[in-house]
């Protein structure tokens, strides 16, 4: 008996209507990205290892997709080294290429790669599918699409509010209700300071990222394990804890920072941001229901690569998670040789926004209807008869299928019903005696007997 076919873990099928309502999601992001005019690139789903590795920290390098090196790969290892080597050290004997992990990374290279070609700053938006060895899990594939928009080759704080604004647009488009937090890496480095442990900003920013998942007891416990004083711990907690509004929290973070030049620093980005965003053509997002912009001290976002502000976006109606995520990222394309290109960027994840619309029931309705009319035939003269008629509409740009073969009419009826196709056009020989066809609403039920002309201002 044959096995039964399966896919991986954390992948997907998609059948016509997902792929309907997935390019509904595209579609609408994509519009939006081109209003701000940003222009669309593609870079390979592999990429070399010496790419990737070392830029998402070690968690992240842990969950990149290795490939194995093609022929005998075998060959470049001795039997010793296979049976001492770690694992480390086997993989770059066994695998120099790997799957993007997400598409900033492979955007900084494309920028460095193609450097004489760029005018700058350069604006792009890059939508495909990125890989991550993580444990499936509800919002959480192997497997997913990124929607990301990044801007290159300006410090200007107006970029920030750019993606504010694109972030506000999109979703307003989707008609989700969502709140974007942001924070800024610098402000996050200047408390690792003040604390006493600027050394350990990585394993403070990685623990309090998840704050709003494990809880302040749970991080301090997972801080104090990984080597942080205990004294540094109570120091962070009135940091954790403050509240009010998004200037009153700044208030007092510049009272915790002060004589930190970095905190500092990081605070007056934010309070630009801000003044920008509020003076902007549109109003204040506070004031908006299904939209805010709120300080979120604890957001961390545990990539190395970001230097300045950070947002992430939740949606307000269902648990899910992170459904967009970014930041400034000031030495990115210094790794690849390219210093002192400041960058901004944030990415939409595609597939849980695919999630919060199916949870809220907030497609457009016959999103899959895209044959505008069926060809139903009694015999085979008809049906060559129906394919003339097909032609000539398709040159006038309507989408129409002829059935293929002239079976029973119930089941070519059950077909079109099936697709939501609106209109039939049956073909007997009465029909192709007066140059005709039966028009059928599958919506009302109405039929009427019409020209190859009247068919046309009956569909346009």
């Amino acid at each position: 008996m044959a096995q039964k076919p399966s896919i991986p873990k954390g992948t997907r099928d998609f059948s016509p209507l997902e792929m309907a309502r997935r390019n509904y999601i595209f579609d609408t992001i994509k519009s939006v990205f081109s209003l701000y005019g940003f222009q669309q690139i593609e870079t390979p789903a592999m990429e070399n290892l010496s790419t990737l590795m070392g830029k998402y920290g070690e968690e992240g390098d842990k969950l990149l997709f290795k490939i194995l090196n093609s022929g005998d790969w075998k060959s470049a290892i001795s039997h010793e080294a296979l049976d001492t080597a770690t694992i480390g050290a086997l993989t770059t004997k066994v695998s120099e290429k790997g799957l993007r992990y997400d598409l900033t990374v492979p955007f900084a290279r494309f920028v460095v790669q193609h450097r004489e070609e760029i005018q700058f700053p350069f604006k792009r938006y890059q939508i495909q599918p990125v890989w991550r060895a993580d444990r499936p899990q509800k919002g959480r594939y192997r497997e997913f699409y990124q929607c990301d928009v990044d801007v290159v080759g300006t410090n200007s704080l107006l970029s920030e509010v750019e993606l504010i604004q694109i972030v506000e647009e999109v979703y307003r488009r989707l008609g989700i209700r969502v709140s974007l937090h942001i924070n800024n890496r610098k402000i996050l480095a200047g408390i690792a300071e003040v604390i006493g442990q600027p050394e350990r900003i990585i394993d403070i920013t990685v623990a309090i990222d998840k704050l709003d998942k494990i809880g302040v007891d749970n991080v301090n416990k997972e801080l104090l394990e990984k080597g942080l004083p205990e004294e540094a711990v109570n120091a962070l907690q009135p940091i954790l804890h403050l509240s009010g509004t998004n200037t009153e929290k700044l208030d007092q973070l510049e009272q915790v920072l002060a004589g930190c030049e970095v905190g500092l620093k990081g605070i007056e980005e934010l309070r630009t941001i801000f003044a920008l965003y509020n003076q902007s053509d549109l109003s204040d997002m506070s004031d908006k229901s299904d939209f805010s912009v709120e300080l979120d001290l604890c957001l961390a976002r545990g990539l190395n690569y970001y230097t300045g502000a950070i947002f992430e976006v939740k949606a307000l109606d269902a648990q899910i998670g992170s459904i967009t995520g970014g930041g400034r990222y000031d030495n990115l394309t210094g790794i690849f040789g390219m210093p002192n290109v400041s960058g901004v960027g944030i990415s939409f994840g595609a597939d849980r926004i695919y999630d919060v619309l199916s949870e809220l029931n907030l497609y457009p309705e016959n999103l899959q209807s895209t044959t505008q009319l069926l060809f139903a035939t009694f015999g085979e003269q008809e049906l060559l008869y129906a394919l003339r008629w097909a032609k000539a509409l398709r040159k006038k740009g309507m989408s129409v299928e002829v059935y293929p073969e002239p079976t029973k009419m119930k089941k070519q009826m059950g077909y079109a019903d099936s697709k939501k196709i609106p209109y039939v056009a049956i073909v007997g020989s009465d029909e192709m005696a007066e140059g005709k066809v039966m028009l059928k609403n599958m919506l009302t039920g109405e039929q009427h007997l019409l020209t190859l002309e009247e068919l046309i201002n009956q569909l346009q």
